[in-house]
């Protein structure tokens, strides 16, 4: 919804070295800048920004992408909050593009209770820390929780007073609309001698704020203080525009940058879980809030991290809650392990009794395989009941068959050989069952497949069959990667330099590439594609940034990844060695006034440049690319002269096809010369 007026304004303010540094200490090396990568533990720096490039790449854990994808993965922002942030940061004003009414109305409602809800945080919190009844009653319950001041501002925890309707005169004395303050359920409606008022909902409750990915309050947590059998311990708000409970995993904000660097998600179920934890720097930790796992609380964890650890209370409840989600888990291609808590107490009391250092060794000690303990829990419930020990298999079978991504097939069979082995059956057996429920799967899918792509699928099959291509045909044709490419680092590179007095270094390209189908990278095809289109619209807006910074973030990773510096020459490699590669011609092509004025030792950065490692070499390149293209266009049409003569034809039909091949092999001679290539049979 953002302009593209407002997004060419942001990229054409944005600084790599500002934003970056705000979140990373950089150092100066040579022409770039080095620092520790914050997407990682490490002691050495890997972690390298190009200001030239406006990319960073850390050669450690291998990130890398541009301004924009850096605050996207470091504050695990969307795109649209990464360009509201770099906005704010640049004091630049986001236009919007056309909405409809009802796009309109559902933003401004979400926009009000966002406000709504960030006056009565800061309701609460000055309740908590400056209000007597506050400080007696709310921080007094936190502080008996061991909880520190620190930690109580970080989560920006509250108390609601014991008053009927406080928060409520306060919040309609600021004019907050009454419907909206319905909405977020921090009021509710009461009868009270026949007549309707509205007052707090959460009156004498400490408030823990929920916040969403980019920081702002969405719904609340309130926690009764007194005993009461008739009110629920914990009030939530309702669902409404912007809380939406399946979505939401308390402590996601606070802990989604220590999941992304320890690489894993300890999931606890309450709230004081969470802060506990927090407080003993064990700040990878985020709460379902006692319910199932849903697939889009999983998804929210698999942006952060594919491990996930569920620590739960040891007692028979908690086991359950813990096993609820697992299949799921498994689908969204999470390794899942689980750790029980013992002598019945909580994660809350377990590390405040034990203390971080015990807490995490517990952990890592504890940690039970998911598949495995459900296979534990399933056979102390069956016994010897045969009937429920043969429903444990298919329900083992059928957990293992949702292992479903091609990288995991290697733990799916070690799943079926220890599960078989506990089951005491025969692991071929298994193995077919396991078989079984994935095709039935598959067969589910393809029958949701549409007609359209079903038959595409099948007329590939049919030619791939047909062509009868060997495989050092197959790997020349089909396999060149790194060729494939270079075509596209040419176009992002040296686009827009001139090929000669009419025509661009791209247009050059395009014009003698007619085919596209030369090229079996479909992401390379698609940035080909993309960069006619663009020279074709306006040539003077087509450059590397112009795709660095692309909104298809797919041609964006592309061109960051096409880009990357795998080394930078320093100034004393270029001063003291490089001089060895010699001297361009044109050196020796000036008059000779200029000739000795570059080589007095005065010039020494002019004559730096004349060096034959600085000579442009854009003709070379694009020559060599250009070559890799014709030689593949003129290899297809041999297969296809060659498939050709091997059917029935009259003999001048044969010696036309002959002469067509001798033709061929002299071009293709030609070009592999020019190229320096060896033409493989």
């Amino acid at each position: 919804m953002i302009s593209q007026n407002t997004i060419q304004q942001i990229q054409g303010r944005l600084d790599i070295i500002d934003v970056v540094g705000s979140f990373v200490k950089l150092k100066k090396r040579g022409t770039n800048y080095l620092g520790l990568c914050p997407f990682h533990n490490e002691k050495t720096p890997s972690f390298t920004v190009s200001p030239n490039k406006e990319i960073y790449k850390c050669f450690g854990c291998g990130r890398s992408g541009n301004t924009i994808s850096f605050i996207m993965e470091h504050e695990k922002y969307t795109y649209v909050d990464a360009l509201k942030w770099l906005a704010t940061r640049y004091n630049i004003e986001i236009e919007e593009t056309y909405r409809t009414d009802e796009q309109k109305l559902a933003q401004q409602a979400a926009e009000s209770l966002f406000i709504i809800n960030d006056f009565a945080r800061d309701f609460f919190v000055r309740q908590l820390f400056e209000t007597e009844d506050g400080q007696d009653i709310g921080l007094a319950y936190f502080k008996e929780r061991g909880f520190r001041e620190d930690i109580i501002r970080k989560f920006q925890l509250g108390y609601s007073p014991e008053q009927r309707d406080k928060f409520t005169r306060e919040a309609l004395a600021k004019q907050y609309n009454q419907e909206l303050l319905l909405k977020t359920g921090l009021v509710a409606r009461r009868n009270y001698g026949g007549e309707d008022q509205l007052v707090d909902n959460y009156r004498g409750r400490v408030i823990f704020p929920v916040h969403n990915h980019s920081g702002k309050v969405i719904g609340f947590g309130a926690r009764i203080l007194k005993s009461n059998e008739k009110a629920p311990k914990y009030i939530n708000t309702p669902e409404n525009e912007i809380y939406v409970k399946s979505k939401i995993l308390y402590g996601s904000w606070q802990a989604r940058q220590s999941i992304d660097k320890a690489d894993e998600c300890l999931l606890v179920e309450g709230y004081t879980d969470v802060v506990s934890l927090h407080q003993a720097g064990i700040e990878n930790v985020v709460a379902s809030g006692g319910t199932s796992l849903t697939p889009d609380q999983l998804r929210l964890i698999r942006k952060y991290t594919n491990n996930l650890t569920i620590i739960y209370d040891g007692d028979n409840a908690g086991v359950k809650a813990a096993l609820r989600g697992l299949d799921l888990a498994l689908e969204e291609g999470l390794n899942v392990k689980l750790v029980l808590i013992p002598d019945k107490e909580d994660p809350d009391s377990y590390v405040n009794k034990v203390g971080a250092a015990a807490f995490t060794s517990f952990i890592q000690k504890n940690k039970k395989d998911f598949i495995l303990f459900q296979l534990e829990v399933a056979l102390k419930d069956a016994g010897s009941d045969s009937v429920k020990k043969s429903d444990v298999v298919n329900r083992m079978a059928e957990t293992i068959a949702r292992i479903n991504k091609a990288e995991d097939f290697t733990r799916q069979q070690d799943y079926i050989k220890q599960c078989a082995e506990i089951l005491k059956i025969d692991e071929a057996g298994l193995h077919s069952l396991v078989n079984k429920f994935i095709r039935d799967r598959i067969a589910t899918l393809e029958r949701k497949q549409p007609f359209e792509e079903a038959q595409q699928i099948e007329e590939n099959a049919r030619k791939g069959s047909e062509s009868n291509y060997d495989d050092a045909t197959f790997n020349l044709l089909f396999k060149d990667e790194l060729q494939e490419k270079e075509v596209a680092r040419i176009l992002l590179e040296l686009g827009e330099r001139k090929w000669d007095e009419e025509r661009s270094v791209a247009q050059y390209i395009f014009d003698e590439m007619v085919d596209d189908n030369l090229i079996d990278n479909r992401e390379v095809v698609k940035l080909i594609n993309t960069y006619r289109t663009a020279i074709a619209q306006n040539p003077a807006a087509v450059n590397k940034h112009y795709f660095i910074y692309h909104t298809d973030t797919a041609l964006s990773a592309l061109a960051v990844s096409l880009l990357n510096m795998p080394f930078e020459e320093s100034e004393h490699w270029r001063k003291e060695f490089s001089q060895s590669s010699g001297y361009q011609q044109n050196l020796f092509q000036q008059s000779y006034e200029n000739f000795i004025k570059t080589i007095d030792p005065e010039n020494n950065d002019q004559l730096l440049g004349f060096l034959k490692m600085d000579e442009d070499k854009t003709h070379a390149e694009v020559d060599s690319v250009m070559c890799y293209i014709k030689l593949r266009k003129i290899k297809r049409m041999l297969l296809e002269n060659q498939l050709d003569l091997e059917k029935e034809h009259t003999t001048d039909e044969f010696r036309m096809l002959h002469q067509t091949h001798d033709h061929l092999k002299r071009m293709e001679i030609e070009l592999s010369k020019k190229a320096g290539t060896v033409i493989i049979r």
